[in-house]
């Protein structure tokens, strides 16, 4: 009788870029911003103020609207631009964007009584976590330096250092 000790197949995780990273916290991010807004109309009161023409104590406009559509549309543009800028442009935009969303985030928290805690609590809370993963990764993005450049063929027996990003 033979005991095996390692499974015949181990499972390998491949690496995953920080661009793929990027993007699918951020579509995290936008489906739990999105889920919440939605989830929020089963409040007492909400459908009735949006009746009314309120949403919170602003009245309904194009005004507000336009701002509520800017503000859903930060994190689907993420998404794209995390798979698409350079590197460093990538990294710096992922920086400012994640920053400025922490405050905007916690500010949802605004106006909401001691009842409705736990829903914004977590919310929130898982908000800013999918936000500070989007800054971690992003800070903490590799870099080439000098020594460690890969190489490209340009022709038979012809090597050209490449760096690996911009």
């Amino acid at each position: 009788m033979t005991i095996r000790t390692t499974p015949a197949n181990p499972l390998h995780t491949p690496a995953i870029p920080v661009q793929a990273r990027l993007a699918a916290a951020w579509t995290s991010f936008m489906f739990l911003y999105v889920y919440v807004d939605i989830l929020n109309f089963y409040k007492p009161g909400v459908v009735d103020g949006i009746r009314n023409g309120l949403i919170w104590t602003f009245d309904i406009s194009s005004t507000l609207l336009t701002i509520f559509l800017v503000s859903v549309s930060v994190p689907a543009l993420m998404v794209v631009l995390s798979m698409t800028l350079p590197a460093r442009w990538n990294r710096a935009t992922n920086l400012v964007i994640a920053s400025l969303l922490i405050p905007y985030s916690v500010f949802n928290a605004a106006g909401a009584t001691w009842e409705w805690a736990g829903f914004y609590g977590i919310s929130i809370g898982v908000e800013v976590l999918l936000l500070a993963f989007i800054l971690r990764s992003a800070w903490a993005w590799p870099r080439t330096g000098a020594a460690h450049l890969a190489t490209a063929r340009t022709g038979p027996g012809r090597q050209v250092p490449v760096p690996d990003l911009p």
